[in-house]
């Protein structure tokens, strides 16, 4: 049955609920809010008022297009996973929300927390999501608009949700937490119990209205992986094979049509991130190298080019592992670029990536953030030759104390002429998990923010906040809600084509859009 949410205006300001009061020159934001399907958290005993929109509604000023090759096998460039597409440059073709009017829905995705971590569209429009709470994970179907469910099937529920310890449910990225959506509207994922499944979305047999997910082939990966490994990530590569990886340096190759498999072990080394691909090659980082891969004669993974980076010497707080926390970037057709985990700032790496390049293959490594205070462990946003990351130092979970994190924000260009890199822009401002997107269509790049209120620091209030690519500067913030639920816990920003910002939060999905 499909859900519909109502729409309603909140007049006033309660912590646990949401905010409504006068902005910036004294007029009352023209702000809709929808709270229905995620009930607000309770807290009766402390009511402040907080400012709504910070700064002003922007103005769209579009960049030209990214020049991001479409994937032969693959939804449309910036609807085929979380990280928009697989170069994972974190970039949107569509205008994503100035601030007008807003509008904001949201819905509650479980019974206790169910987060939505990546969402995509397929060519009706319709919204695409692997949804997980503390007892089950399921992929879901749903209407764009109000979040209306439109079909669900629950997928087997991992390992890590057995032992009920909330810090390993939530850094456990396997399972269909990463998957993508091919150039026939059907979803691939790895599911928990090591099967590799391609889903479609059809009538209901009987029932023309009513929607349903069918496996329509899967593929047992359980005979070729060692015991407890916990496939990532799965995604093909320009010639239709599926590349995979495991959290314990597991690689593997997976022919769609004959089903054969064949795999890799990296020695001592763990995969966190998801892996890229190019048409030049597949590009993955462990937490002690960046790699690049083929297929030899055999149709085997095998690795062209490795190189080492500064792992430090140890986890930092924000991290989930040691090493870099950054999917693999890929700048325009030469480039590739991660972060690594040195001791006191991390650094930005990046590398000369194609496979019959001369001479050293580092192009830069230049320091960000504060010194010890620094940690980056989101995937960059990649446009022209331009990188942009996040500080994540401090972040310790949804029930973590929020005010250890830290902020920053920087922008770093890469040399036309490959000779080095420069700090463009830098900003104060705190993102502590966010997954960034920019939006091509208005030059807005948007990450997910806290306020905390000045005489009790341990309540917070949550914003979308979108800052200009050019400059750097903030444009808006917009609260979304108050409370531990609103915590996007590492989930991306998505600009659906339909100009709305969709958020992944611990409680459920946001959507958030400009109104009439």
């Amino acid at each position: 049955m499909r859900m519909n949410p109502a729409t309603r205006i909140i007049p006033t300001v309660v912590l646990g609920a949401l905010v409504v009061l006068g902005a910036c020159g004294g007029d009352d934001p023209a702000i809709e809010y929808n709270k229905e399907m995620m009930p607000e958290l309770a807290v009766s005993s402390y009511i402040e008022e907080v400012e709504l929109l910070i700064g002003t509604p922007g103005v769209a000023q579009p960049l030209e297009p990214s020049g991001i090759p479409q994937h032969p096998f693959l939804a449309p460039t910036g609807q085929a996973g979380m990280h928009g597409d697989v170069t994972a440059s974190g970039t949107h073709p569509a205008a994503g929300p100035l601030g007008n009017s807003p509008v904001i829905r949201s819905a509650k995705m479980g019974d206790l927390a169910g987060e939505c971590a990546a969402v995509v569209f397929d060519s009706a429009g319709r919204l695409f999501a692997v949804c997980s709470d503390f007892f089950e994970m399921a992929l879901y179907a749903m209407d764009p608009d109000d979040l209306g469910v439109l079909a669900k099937h629950v997928l087997p529920l991992r390992e890590s949700h057995s032992g009920g310890d909330l810090a390993e449910i939530m850094n456990d990225t396997s399972g269909g937490a990463y998957f993508h959506l091919d150039a026939q509207d059907r979803p691939i994922l790895a599911n928990a119990e090591r099967f590799v499944q391609r889903f479609v979305l059809e009538p209901q047999e009987g029932m023309a209205t009513q929607l349903t997910w069918r496996v329509e082939t899967e593929w047992d990966l359980n005979p070729v992986l060692p015991e407890g490994a916990r496939v990532t990530t799965i995604i093909p590569d320009w010639d239709g094979f599926f590349w995979f990886v495991t959290r314990l340096g597991v690689v593997g190759v997976l022919d769609p049509e004959s089903g054969d498999v064949q795999t890799l072990q990296l020695i001592d080394e763990e995969i966190q991130n998801a892996l890229t691909v190019g048409p030049d090659g597949v590009f993955i980082v462990s937490d002690h190298a960046m790699y690049r891969f083929e297929r030899d004669a055999g149709g085997a993974p095998v690795h062209t080019w490795r190189e080492t980076y500064d792992r430090g010497s140890g986890p930092k707080p924000g991290a989930i592992n040691q090493g870099s926390g950054t999917t693999p970037t890929l700048l325009g057709d030469d480039l590739v670029a991660i972060s690594d985990n040195a001791d006191s700032r991390v650094n930005v790496v990046v590398y000369h990536r194609l496979d019959d390049h001369v001479g050293d293959r580092l192009v830069c490594q230049i320091p960000v953030f504060e010194p010890d205070l620094s940690v980056t462990d989101n995937s960059f946003v990649g446009y022209g030759d331009s990188l942009i990351l996040e500080n994540n130092f401090g972040y310790d979970g949804p029930f973590g104390d929020r005010t250890l994190s830290q902020p920053g924000i920087v922008r770093i260009d890469v040399a036309t002429d490959r000779s080095g890199c420069e700090v463009v822009w830098e900003s104060d401002e705190l993102s502590p998990t966010t997954v960034p997107k920019l939006s091509i269509g208005n030059g807005l790049i948007y990450f997910y923010t806290i306020e905390f209120f000045p005489d009790n620091p341990s309540w917070e209030v949550w914003y979308l906040m979108a800052l200009d690519y050019r400059t750097g500067e903030t444009v808006f913030k917009l609260a979304t809600g108050t409370g531990y639920e609103w915590n996007n816990n590492y989930a991306p920003i998505t600009i659906g084509p339909n100009s709305t910002a969709y958020v992944g939060c611990f409680g459920g999905l946001m959507a958030i859009s400009d109104g009439a």
